[in-house]
């Protein structure tokens, strides 16, 4: 890499770190810069998720205060977590590149109405609840886990907008505020960047250079993204999960046909 070219992943690293930490989807950010560096798109894929492991980390830190209580909640959805990014990592090296490309932008779209319409469905819900007697599950029940299960294969397939498939799920099935879910999420996201990576350690070709330029600036683009994240309120932090995740759906659809 020239030092431009270093300069350019090191600043994606940091913009990926930061909104990865508050809302997901960094991965449209430094993955493109790095297949502009002259990587090729499984190399990029492997090197951007080792450098996103620092962010992921630095972001659960920054949110430590609101990971409060959730010990439990966090550990079983870490197992859907951590079978899911495995799985994930096993078919980038088994499928072509595009495999995921034609889906994706459906799931993030559906996961951005279940963003935008979760306040309601929330209030729906309790109402039921309320009515019936029945109390929520804290960690979700096997509908969470199953859904966040197939969200982690995407994950350590790809990575892009997993972070808003992750809150969308959270949002629709657990009642809990969305900056506590946010924290949880940033954990998730951890464990599938670490198991897919150890698994690409052994396994796949990777560039140590952007990896380390990644980790470096996403470690910093974390705890920049907490700060941030934790002072937004609850619909401030909802429109930026949309609008993220309709720049998300534009670029991949641009990818796959344009």
């Amino acid at each position: 890499m020239s030092n431009w070219e270093m300069l350019a992943v090191l600043v994606a690293g940091i913009s990926a770190g930061t909104i990865n930490t508050m809302v997901g989807s960094g991965t449209l950010i430094t993955f493109p810069v790095l297949l502009a560096t002259g990587l090729p798109p499984v190399t990029a894929t492997v090197s951007n998720a080792l450098g996103l492991i620092p962010g992921s980390i630095s972001g659960a830190i920054g949110y430590r205060a609101e990971l409060a209580g959730q010990r439990r909640r966090v550990l079983r959805l870490s197992a859907a977590a951590l079978l899911g990014g495995l799985g994930g990592a096993t078919l980038l090296l088994v499928l072509p590149s595009t495999a995921f490309e034609t889906i994706v932008p459906v799931l993030v779209t559906l996961a951005l109405v279940l963003v935008i319409i979760q306040p309601r469905l929330a209030s729906a819900v309790q109402a039921r609840r309320a009515r019936t007697g029945v109390r929520a599950r804290p960690a979700g029940g096997p509908l969470l886990f199953g859904g966040l299960l197939l969200a982690s294969v995407y994950g350590g397939y790809f990575t892009a907008a997993q972070g808003i498939i992750y809150l969308s799920l959270m949002g629709m099935l657990l009642d809990d505020s969305l900056q506590r879910l946010n924290a949880v999420k940033n954990i998730l996201a951890a464990v599938v960047n670490g198991v897919a990576a150890l698994f690409f350690l052994f396994v796949a070709d990777f560039d140590w250079t952007a990896v380390v330029l990644i980790a470096v600036g996403s470690a910093l683009g974390g705890q920049l993204g907490a700060r941030i994240g934790r002072r937004l309120p609850p619909v401030a932090l909802r429109a930026l999960i949309v609008v993220v995740g309709v720049v998300a759906i534009v670029q991949l659809v641009v990818r796959r046909y344009g």
